[in-house]
Formats: C-alpha cells, structure tokens, sequence
C-alpha cells in the first residue's frame, strides 16, 4: 500500500529535531490534559508517537485515496449553480476519508474537540497532502482559519465555530476584491451595523476567494464611513447557514483546479465582528496571512517532491540511445538539483514551523497567565525568526516548486507536454504558489528589513557556530565564504542610504540570504544524517554559492545611477 509518510524518511528526521522537546512541552502546557483527555500525551515520548501514528493515517489517506483521484479531480472539478457550489464527487471522497479519520481540527485543542498538534507535524501532514493533490491542499487546510477566530474571537464565536471546524465544516478567507487585491487597504465592501437590531450586515463584492461557498468565512470589510485606508476594515464572520451570500461564478483557472475559486455577491449578509473595529487589515489579516504563507510553503515543498519523484521515476524508465535517459549527465545534473532544492525548501519549512511553534504558544501562555522575563525573551526573538523567515520561506519554496515542475516536464520530454502524464498537472498547479498570499515581489518588501536590520546575518552566525563533523567542513568554508560575500553586499547596497536602490536590488539581497540559510540547514541535517541528506547538501551548496557569485558579480558593478536604464519612461 502507498503511504506518502513512511516512504519519506526525512519527516521523522524533522521531528527528532532538538527543539521539538520544548515545543511539545509549551503546547501540551507540561502535559496536563491528561487529566481531562484520555487520548492526550503523558509526556514527550507519547506525544512523539501520537505524531507519528497520525501521520502516517494521513500518508496512508494520500497515498490510497487522493492521490489516485487527482487526475479525475482536475479533470472535473467543482461546478456551480443556482450560487451554490458542489465540488467534484473525489474531491468530497478525499474530505470525507480525512473528516472521517479525525484530521480536520488537527491544531485546535482538545476542549474544542482537536487533537492538539503543534505546527511542525501540522505542516508535515500539509506537506504530504500537497504532494498528494495541491488543489486538495487548498480545501483541506482553510481550517487554519479557525487560528484567527481562536485567537482573536470571543468565547461565544470559539465555541460556536470551532467545534465545527474539527467536525468537517469547511472555511474560507473572503480578503481580495476585483479593485483589491494585493492591496488590501484598498478594498470597499461594506459592514454596516444596524443599531436596533444589534446587528452587522455585508454587502459588495469579493473575487478569488478561494473556497468560496464555506461553511464558515472570514470576511475583510469596510466598516468605517467615509474611510478609504486600512484603519477602516474589520474583520468578520459569515456563517453560511445565515444565507445572503450568493456564487455568482467559479473562475476558469490553468491550474489547482479541484479548489473553486470563486466570485462572491454579499447582499445584506449577516455577519459578527471579529475582535475590535478597525484591526481587521493592520492586526487579523496579517496573522492570517501569515499562517496561509506557511501553508503555501508546505503545498511548494509537496509539489516540489511530487515533481522530483516524477521525474526520477520516468528518466530511470524511460531508454534513449540504448539506455536509461538517468544515465545522461544533463539529465542526472537536473534530478540531483531538483532533489536539492525538494530538501533545502523542506528544512526551510519546518525550521520556520518551530519558530513560530514556540512564539506562538508563548503568546497562547500569556493570555491564561504573566510570561517570567526569560519567556518573554524567548517569545520575542523566536517571534523576530518567523516574521523574517517566513516571507523567505515562501518566497524560496514557491520559486523552487516552479522550477521543479519545470524540469519535470522538461525530463519527461514531449511526453511532459501531453495530459498523459501528471507532471503536466504538476506544472500548472505549481504556478500559482509564487503568486498567491503575497506574490514573490511582496515576499521579499516583507523581508528585506530583515536584510538590513541584521536578522539573517544575526541567525546565519548562529548556524556557523555549529560544529559539523570533519568531512563536512569543506562545506561550511564554502558557506562561510558566502556569508562574506553577502555581508559586502548588504554594506555596498545600504551605504548609499537610497530606497530605490535598495528596493532595486532587493531581490537578489534576499535570494542570497536564503541560499546561505538554506545551505547551513542541509548541511546541519546531514551532520546528524549523511546517508539521507549529504548529497542534497554538497549539490545545493553547490548550487547556492553559484547563484550568490551572480548575484555579486551583478551588484559589484553596478552603481546608484545604473537604475535609471531599467525604469521605464512614463513621459509619453
């Protein structure tokens, strides 16, 4: 039987992470449910196992299930009429195995009827479903949704909502609007509260909203008269069953076509008020947003395994010249990159995962009691580590998905172009990770302050002082000579104090930061497992320092002025 968890050794290399033992210590708060709960933990080893049994139901449901309906899945996909959708009828098989199987609330506590998981082992299940069917993905994890109602609801709307969640009622985040998309600030629809009736009503348009026809929304609105800026939008909840929300269609999109992504009509819908007026954009969206970005990590990193593993299989398959096509240093150069780039986006993730684990609980902690002063240390520098790695983080994997399905299709040959085969699927599906929830382009506007504050150079340092064994030390130089280079350019980009230049250049500053963090990441991993993770190490520091000289070479030799010759002239 296929399981996409116990054939992917490096999950359980993830979960023996050191700082595991700290994050299941702070959500399972020193382990006492068990007092309440028969099924939580007693200590860290049960929890481990309880991780890992789950997971591997999950691998088990992706494997046997969703990825065999796949391809029909995008071959039909969902439909709509009389605004209303109905997904495909795989689509409603693969939610109905995982909403049968208990996974449908795995991060919301056991009060609410979850099963408690921290993010890492969150974001693992996330990451095998992705590879499994990413339009999939794109359904299954809007229970993250529930996150925002958790930590900026009231008790009434946690205890309305959330059980529902874990129950299998689907969500949706209602942000973007047809004037509105990347910028937030700039959407209209309008809440308008109705004093007599002590009620807030819905009315407008959104666009693109993945999901569109859930159960259960979180709606950005305009709830402030007269305002045209971010301090005038609040967030909301749309409960379906209330009625007034209406599909007017289902967007005809190139790839994850299983989710429908739709346009929707508000007409005096009813709705409740998330936390306070004017917060929604500056303070909820932007948890949201957040969470959703790891997901989209996590869906890369999927589609990147998936393609790698197509790839691999079809070259080892397919003979050319009288012999496997993997026996050709072209293509062997191509699958060795491609598994490099599968595992530095993987590490990536999950060191993320547990920065924003350990913040996170800790500002869970501080709402049931006073952080001591070395918690709210802790907190405040795992919290700096999210906000820089995750922009990075989606930028770098969503990258590297595209260019996996890329080379994919381009393994595959003629073939890769034909409906015949899934990288073609994969292709299409992989273009939309560097685009949604904050394009490339956005990514790195949110990381480079990371960049010129330090950050990175702060947590690079932090990984060279970590002793790797000797035969990985010719590595390490090479990283470290990197880091050099790097650090001139961040010196040579920010002396001329012009946020132009700098905003120029930007790109390129965060492409290295990445490669550098990338590349200690693996060559960690392979530290306590070379047979697993030495080679993507040695290939993508490789390919890494490769992509840092280009960088500096081209930042070197430019100068302030040089920018003048990319902008266009707007004169005419």
């Amino acid at each position: 039987m296929a399981n996409f968890y116990t054939d992917t050794p490096q999950f359980k290399h993830y979960l023996q992470h050191p700082l595991m033992k700290r994050i299941v210590e702070l959500k399972e708060r020193n382990y006492t449910d068990r007092q309440t709960y028969d099924y939580a933990p007693i200590d860290f080893e049960d929890a481990m196992d309880s991780y890992d049994k789950v997971l591997e139901v999950v691998g088990e449901i992706c494997g046997e299930i969703i990825e065999p309906n796949a391809e029909e899945v995008d071959h039909n996909g969902p439909t709509v009429a009389d605004g209303r959708v109905t997904y495909a009828k795989n689509t409603q098989e693969n939610l109905d195995a995982l909403n049968k199987a208990g996974l449908m609330g795995m991060r919301f506590s056991r009060k609410y009827g979850g099963l408690n998981f921290p993010m890492v082992p969150y974001m693992i299940s996330a990451d095998i479903v992705s590879r499994a069917d990413a339009s999939f993905q794109n359904i299954w994890m809007l229970q993250d949704c529930g996150e925002t109602i958790y930590e900026f609801g009231d008790e009434v709307q946690k205890n309305k909502y959330i059980p529902r969640v874990v129950n299998g009622q689907t969500m949706s985040m209602d942000l973007t609007e047809p004037d509105a998309g990347s910028d937030l600030q700039a959407v209209m629809l309008k809440a308008s509260f109705n004093e007599a009736e002590n009620q807030w009503y819905l009315n407008g348009v959104k666009r693109f909203i993945t999901n569109g026809d859930s159960d259960i929304h979180l709606v950005l609105a305009r709830s402030e008269e007269g305002t045209k800026d971010a301090r005038g939008l609040s967030m909301f909840i749309y409960d379906k069953n209330s009625g007034g929300v209406t599909v007017r269609r289902i967007e005809n999109k190139m790839g994850i076509k299983g989710a429908p992504t739709c346009e929707l009509v508000f007409r005096n819908a009813k709705a409740e008020l998330v936390g306070s007026r004017r917060m929604g954009l500056i303070k909820y969206v932007m948890s949201l947003m957040n969470g959703a970005r790891l997901g989209i990590m996590a869906q890369s990193v999927g589609l990147c395994e998936a393609a790698t593993r197509e790839a691999y299989q079809y070259a080892t398959e397919r003979r050319q010249f009288g012999k496997a096509i993997i026996s050709f240093p072209a293509v062997y150069e191509m699958l060795a990159n491609m598994r490099a780039k599968t595992d530095a986006s993987r590490s990536i993730l999950y060191e993320t995962c547990r920065f924003v684990d350990i913040y996170k609980e800790l500002e869970d902690i501080a709402r049931e009691r006073k952080l001591s002063p070395e918690e709210r240390e802790e907190m405040k520098y795992y919290s700096r580590l999210a906000d820089a790695f995750t922009p990075l983080g989606k930028a770098m994997s969503s990258e590297f998905a595209n260019q996996n399905a890329y080379d994919a299709i381009q393994i595959h040959g003629g073939s890769g172009y034909m409906k015949d085969y899934k990288c073609e699927r994969l292709y299409r599906d992989a273009r939309i990770t560097n685009i949604y929830e904050g394009t490339t382009q956005l990514q790195v506007v949110a990381a480079i302050r990371h960049v010129t504050t330090g950050t990175y150079l702060q947590r690079i340092g932090e990984y060279a002082a970590m002793p790797v064994s000797p035969e990985l030390e010719p590595l390490k130089k090479i990283l470290l000579k990197m880091t050099e280079m790097y650090a001139k350019l961040v010196e040579r980009v920010t002396a001329p104090k012009d946020e132009e230049y700098l905003d120029f250049h930007a790109r390129r500053l965060v492409e290295c930061a990445g490669h550098i963090i990338g590349g200690y990441l693996l060559l960690h991993d392979a530290n306590k497992n070379q047979d697993l993770f030495r080679r993507s190490a040695q290939v993508y520091v490789y390919y890494g320092r490769n992509e840092v000289v280009k960088n500096y070479n081209f930042i070197a030799q430019a100068h302030v002025e040089d920018v003048a010759f990319y902008k266009p002239d707007l004169s005419e």
